[in-house]
């Protein structure tokens, strides 16, 4: 037991030690594309799909601006629709960005959406915070806001802080929405998605990211802030005001998310195939007029279908359908060889409960071995998007490092076989493999460890005092909150800031002294 016991603290030893960033068993851009719910006679059937909708019935509500360069470059206007002849989708396919990088503020965070490597996100809009600790929902803060972008800085499996929650306690939207951007970069230093419902406010809040990047020529280089807009608003009508903010952020070098978000059986067709082409076609427009602008401006293809409950019309998505959904969304993605997002990870739970870690569990991971460029809304999300947990974002990091350990798969080689090793342990008697210097080699490379979930037997469990995983996650939530405090943004800018903008929290919030 004595021996034993030495290799297992041997091993403890090992796990705690730092891994090299490329020795760790997942890490951010893992490739994926493994999962492939479409045939290759359904990707050619939705591809011919797709073009037939942007050519024959086009969006509705353009601006004047749209219509100007979208027909500069050989759309037409029909009966008060901005229609896409196929030469005009080939041509911008031809001359768009198809790698994209998002950047963080630090570029250990940077994300390569080429391929289908796989990164995962938050995303939402929820006005709510779901909150167990308490067992109730409430409005949503600025507050709460700031203090989930600090939590996923800690989360290492949650590559990008797209906004989380709706900062209710702010009522101007000009304030609310500069303070949006503010809060998320202020809490972390990976890359932020944020919103705009003006144009004014997306150049305003230009000029803010242009004081924290030391000037706007090192924005341009390095933006580190893109901006989720909503096209859309199926079926294929234009959102005039967010087209308006579309060409305020192309032109000032913000990466964007072109936003579909149909919702099958109400907004997109109950079937899903049709609801694949649908979202696929408003992205397309999208493109389209972004690259009419600037051609090859940076943009990810957001393909966000949401599934319905047909018995009530209400949302679901931790549904497996949400699952089947995006992960064509994706493998459509890497047919056209674009940077795509999708949107899994939602649960219908109230709290994380087991039907929230399934249905996050079984949606994300699906989304994530399809090859989606981003996961969006994996972590935190809950009642179809309504809630915010801050706790969860800390249980569903050990179900992102799971999801990225499957999408890695297995890698077959000679060593990795272990014929030598078996040999030694079967022709030498030894019985077992715990003190094979393989297995220490690996357990930190092959293998990922959970933070919270719990491997322990009934009786250590019981000698634990049986630990809840709601609790420890109550309790790490608490640790951050009253201790970290990212720095990446100095007093001076921060001061700087507060002097030209209309900034909500006071500087003791974000663990600055008062100036």
């Amino acid at each position: 037991m004595a021996r034993r016991s030495g290799g297992r603290q041997a091993r403890i030893a090992s796990r705690k030690s730092a891994l090299a960033e490329d020795l760790k068993p997942v890490r951010a851009g893992i490739p994926g594309g493994q999962y492939r719910p479409l045939d290759e006679a359904g990707i050619a059937a939705i591809d011919t799909t797709v073009f037939k909708i942007l050519e024959e019935v086009g969006f509705a509500d353009a601006t004047d601006h749209c219509i100007e360069v979208c027909t500069a470059i050989g759309a037409i206007v029909e009966n008060g629709r901005l229609k896409f002849p196929e030469t005009v989708i080939r041509d911008t396919l031809d001359k768009c960005c198809r790698k994209v990088i998002m950047y963080g503020q630090q570029a250990k965070h940077d994300l390569d959406l080429s391929g289908s490597r796989v990164h995962l996100s938050t995303a939402g809009a929820a006005v709510m915070i779901a909150d167990p600790e308490h067992n109730e929902y409430r409005e949503s803060s600025a507050q709460d806001l700031y203090d989930m972008a600090r939590i996923t800085d800690k989360c290492e499996h949650i590559h990008m802080f797209q906004r989380t929650c709706v900062t209710r306690d702010i009522d101007d939207p000009r304030v609310l929405d500069i303070n949006t951007a503010y809060n998320s970069v202020m809490g972390t230093s990976k890359h932020v998605g944020t919103s705009f419902s003006d144009p004014a406010h997306v150049q305003e809040t230009l000029r803010l990211l242009h004081i924290i990047a030391g000037g706007e020529d090192k924005w341009r280089e390095r933006p580190f802030v893109s901006i989720s807009c909503c096209h859309v608003v199926p079926p294929m009508k234009f959102a005039k005001e967010t087209l308006n903010c579309i060409r305020v952020a192309v032109e000032g070098g913000m990466p964007l998310l072109l936003l579909s978000a149909g919702q099958s059986g109400a907004t997109a067709p109950a079937c899903l195939a049709g609801t694949v082409a649908q979202a696929w076609a408003e992205c397309l427009g999208g493109l389209v007029y972004v690259n009419a602008i600037k051609p090859g401006a940076p943009a990810v293809l957001g393909t966000w279908p949401f599934v319905s409950d047909l018995r009530t019309g209400a949302m679901s998505g931790g549904s497996p359908e949400q699952a089947i959904l995006s992960s064509a969304c994706a493998q459509m993605g890497n047919f056209y060889g674009l940077p795509t997002g999708t949107a899994c990870g939602m649960t219908d739970a109230k709290f994380p409960d087991f039907q929230a870690g399934a249905e996050r569990a079984y949606t994300a991971t699906s989304a994530a071995i399809s090859g989606a460029n981003i996961v969006y809304g994996s972590a935190g999300m809950y009642a179809s998007l309504l809630g915010a947990c801050p706790e969860s974002l800390l249980l569903d990091n050990d179900i992102l490092g799971a999801t990225l350990r499957i999408t890695r798969g297995i890698e077959v080689s000679e060593k990795s076989l272990s014929f030598d090793v078996l040999k030694d342990v079967c022709l030498g008697n030894k019985g077992h493999y715990l003190e094979s210097a393989q297995t220490l080699e690996v357990m930190q490379t092959e293998y990922i460890y959970p933070e919270f979930a719990d491997r322990s037997s009934p009786v250590e469990w019981q000698e634990q005092n049986k630990p809840v995983i709601l609790e420890k996650a109550i309790a790490a939530r608490k640790e951050i909150l009253n201790n970290y405090h990212p720095m990446h943004i100095s007093d001076e800018i921060d001061q700087q800031i507060r002097e030209q903008f209309p900034i909500h929290l006071p500087r003791e919030t974000f663990g600055r002294s008062k100036i």
